[in-house]
Formats: structure tokens, sequence, C-alpha cells
């Protein structure tokens, strides 16, 4: 079991059509993943509910809630677990 909450990469970044994010979880409980634009606004939300503690990794594909593709871009992949978060960037790069 991981020691503390952590995004562990994004894989490969830059990324074009679509990028792995890994994440650790040191407790089993309710997991927020989600991604946000340069303005902070909601892009996509990734995972939202319960989770094992562990290692773990979902891929994003670029596209937004609706479907859509995103632009080129920097991107914010958030992590939010009970005790804390973590975010990190990424680049979309088309």
């Amino acid at each position: 079991v991981p020691a503390r909450l952590a995004i562990t990469g994004i894989v490969p970044n830059p990324f074009n059509p679509s990028t792995k994010i890994g994440f650790d979880l040191p407790a089993t409980g309710h997991v927020e993943l989600a991604v946000f634009d340069l303005r902070g606004r909601l892009v996509r939300e990734l995972i939202s509910g319960p989770e094992e503690a562990g290692h773990h990794s979902v891929v994003w594909n670029g596209r937004d809630e609706d479907g859509r593709g995103v632009a080129s871009g920097v991107y914010f992949a958030r992590l939010k677990d009970h005790a804390g978060q973590r975010t990190t960037k990424m680049v979309l790069a088309k």
C-alpha cells in the first residue's frame, strides 16, 4: 500500500491523443480525479467514487464531458481524497 496520495505519472506528456494518469491511494475511500483547463474550469471528471488503496491508472482521451476533443494546451489533473489533494500539469500537443 502506498504511503501517501500521489499522482505518479502522466505518460506520455506531452500527449496526443491520449495519456495515462498513474496515481497512488494510501487508503480505501472516495476519490476524485478530474481534468481542468488553465482557467480552472472542469474539462472532464475521470473518477468520482470509492477506490481501493493501492496503485491505479486511468486513461484520458483528450475529450471533455460531452465527448468533444479539446484544444491543444496545458491542462491539470487534480486527485482528491478525504485527506488532501495533488495536482500536476499535462500538455496536449496536436
